[in-house]
């Protein structure tokens, strides 16, 4: 939608009337946008296909982008007591949007939405997902899920398939670590949230995603049986050394090169990881492969991921420009360049892709992976990642504690005991983020 559009509507949020609007066009307001950790390559990207086109197509505004790497959410939950912080606020996922509506640091978007055009453009699950008593305050700008990646070039070497079931997964991992292959590329050195990335993985594979619906609408505790037998199947595979020995001191990325070297066989990880397959498996003459993670009712559960959020400040001076700026985000022609150089992290919940052009050298394994996961969606066959749908002391507990219980400073039943806790003080105080009835 352009400029002109919006201001047409006379949202009146700017504090100031179409006129003035015209007559000071040569006073560019600023629109402000924190970011997390992004590759240089990736911040040119987002210079090249956001920045500098969206400040030439409206010129009245001046959109910047600051990285703010790894302290993003401690800077940004700082500015925002404050009443400062950027006019596009990003956040990890929907569990910090409920307590920031809540303290009334966000802007309603109601109206954006009804007049941009959002709600017929985006799909409504991820509408719904972004909404906090009944007011939507956020929407997701990337959807993703988990699953398995491997190296599909060892996997033909050494007559593997890839597994279809926990028993199968567990057999492999096995004769991998045999052959002195670490089963599971995975660390957590720059980014200690990597643990609820395979405590996701088990509560919807292991107890399954209707039990998991059940513990996040409180129809049952987090100390269910269910849940219990996922962790302590993800403690029984730390125990075994699946995930290595230098889980700790690894970046995501390094664990993730490993599975193209050969050193890992298997990365329980996001479709996040697809960014890092053209650096990592083309110079080690490997070709990758992404399955559904197994589970132990039959076919793969795609467990449902919000990467982060987009919202706008509730003390912007300019949100007027802010909403143009997730307007202009939320369009083919965005999606189209910017998921052709950069996948994984921009995968933008459109409800109709016909007129999204990717890139010939987009890696039709991604194509397949999000067309999957959409499928999957639509069909209601979908599972829950932790943080997308817990709210965040619980969230932040859930990423700690399992460290204690692989480190056996806790046990399981005395960890989900703990994390049940946090979740009913949470649920009480209206922190829990809204979950969508299941299909």
């Amino acid at each position: 939608m352009q400029r002109r559009t919006l201001l047409k509507t006379g949202l009146g949020l700017a504090a100031l009337p179409l006129l003035p609007r015209f007559a000071f066009a040569d006073d560019k307001k600023p629109v402000g946008f924190w970011y997390e950790s992004a590759s240089p390559e990736n911040q040119d990207e987002l210079k090249t296909l956001l920045v500098d086109p969206f400040n030439a197509a409206y010129p009245q505004d001046d959109l910047s982008i600051d990285f703010r790497g790894s302290d993003l959410d401690k800077q940004l939950r700082i500015a925002m007591l404050s009443g400062s912080g950027p006019d596009v606020v990003f956040t990890a996922g929907p569990s910090y949007v409920a307590s920031m509506a809540q303290a009334g640091q966000l802007l309603p978007l109601d109206d954006y939405a009804a007049k941009l055009g959002w709600n017929d453009r985006l799909l409504p699950l991820f509408m719904e997902l972004g909404k906090y008593e009944g007011k939507l305050y956020a929407l997701a700008k990337t959807y993703e899920t988990l699953g398995l990646f491997y190296n599909k070039t060892l996997f033909d070497k050494n007559g593997w398939k890839a597994p279809t079931t926990i028993a199968e997964l567990e057999a492999l991992a096995d004769e991998m670590k045999g052959k002195g292959l670490v089963p599971f590329g995975s660390g957590n050195a720059d980014w200690r949230p990597a643990n609820e990335h395979h405590v996701s993985i088990v509560l919807n594979s292991v107890a399954g995603p209707e039990n998991v619906y059940k513990a996040l609408t409180g129809a049952i505790p987090w100390t269910d049986p269910s849940i219990l037998a996922a962790i302590d199947k993800l403690d029984e595979w730390w125990q075994k050394g699946y995930f290595g020995p230098n889980y700790f001191s690894l970046t995501l990325e390094q664990a993730f090169a490993q599975v193209a070297t050969g050193q890992a066989g298997m990365a329980p990880s996001g479709t996040w990881s697809f960014t890092n397959i053209p650096t990592y498996f083309p110079t080690n003459n490997a070709e990758a492969a992404f399955v559904g993670f197994p589970s132990t009712s039959g076919p793969p559960v795609y467990a449902l991921g919000i990467g982060s959020t987009l919202s706008i400040n509730a003390k912007s001076e300019n949100a007027d420009g802010a909403a143009a700026v997730l307007d202009y985000m939320f369009s083919d022609k965005f999606y189209s360049a910017m998921n052709s150089v950069w996948q994984g992290e921009w995968n933008l919940p459109l409800k109709d892709l016909s007129a999204v052009k990717l890139s010939d050298k987009v890696l039709p394994l991604y194509t397949e992976a999000m067309k999957n996961l959409s499928t999957a969606v639509g069909a209601g066959q979908y599972g829950y990642t932790t943080w997308t749908f817990l709210p965040p002391a619980t969230d932040t507990y859930l990423v700690s504690g399992m460290e204690e219980v692989w480190l056996k400073k806790l046990t399981s039943k005395d960890y989900l005991k703990k994390l049940d806790d946090t979740f009913k003080q949470e649920e009480d105080a209206g922190k829990v983020p809204a979950i969508p009835k299941r299909v």
